[in-house]
């Protein structure tokens, strides 16, 4: 199963940002003893080298977990960040907004690209340009009646939503048309990485994942 598949048969891409790589490392552990598997660890651009910091966290988790973790690279900007990506070992890269080059090149290296867009144009322009999946971003901030009224002219178009995901959205989300989300604070929570509570971590991962099923499981065809 490649990794656009994983993503939407997972329905569920936990982001990782600003996240120590051994620490990184535990939560991958995590993750995975809830059954999650998609990670997308960000670019932290406000840092001096924003490529070779993240890009060593990518190749670690490589090296630790191989293709146990879906694992793709966030807040991409450019085609060097992607190019980096790629080398390190991530599968596909997420960016906040539309960039065609950015797209293209992600498709060149033979990665899954999902850019980010939020009307209309922007997905369909997205989805033009070789996008396999659109971020829908900020989610929160448009509703989920927007959200079905995109997928209405839009309905070929899988979307992502982040921003505003939590288990009590998640089955609002996939019922408007949404097929798969993204959420980091509400699973990576700061203060659980601080103390090193990762049982805990993985619970919260646990309560996401079992919105998804239960969902899936009401609206089983």
């Amino acid at each position: 199963m490649g990794s656009k598949e994983r993503i939407l048969n997972e329905k569920l891409v936990i982001i990782s940002r600003g996240i120590p790589t051994e620490k990184l490392l535990n939560c991958c552990q995590a993750l995975l003893g809830a059954g999650v598997c998609c990670l997308e660890s960000t670019f932290d651009h406000m840092l001096p080298d924003p490529i070779t910091d993240n890009c060593e966290k990518i190749r670690a988790i490589r090296r630790a977990f191989g293709d146990k973790i879906c694992l793709g690279v966030g807040t991409t900007l450019n085609v060097q960040e992607a190019q980096a990506a790629f080398d390190a070992g991530a599968e596909y890269v997420i960016s906040p907004s539309t960039n065609p080059a950015l797209i293209h090149e992600t498709k060149r290296l033979g990665m899954v690209s999902i850019p980010g867009a939020m009307t209309p144009s922007e997905i369909g322009n997205a989805w033009d340009a070789g996008a396999d999946v659109v971020k829908l971003f900020p989610a929160d901030d448009v509703g989920f009646h927007y959200i079905q009224n995109l997928k209405g002219p839009l309905p070929h178009v899988p979307l992502m939503a982040t921003g505003g995901v939590n288990p009590s959205t998640i089955p609002q989300f996939l019922s408007a048309g949404i097929s798969a989300v993204g959420t980091g604070v509400t699973v990576l929570k700061k203060n659980l990485i601080a103390c090193e509570d990762y049982e805990a971590i993985r619970d919260l991962a646990h309560m996401h994942k079992d919105a998804i099923r239960l969902w899936q499981k009401e609206n089983a065809k």
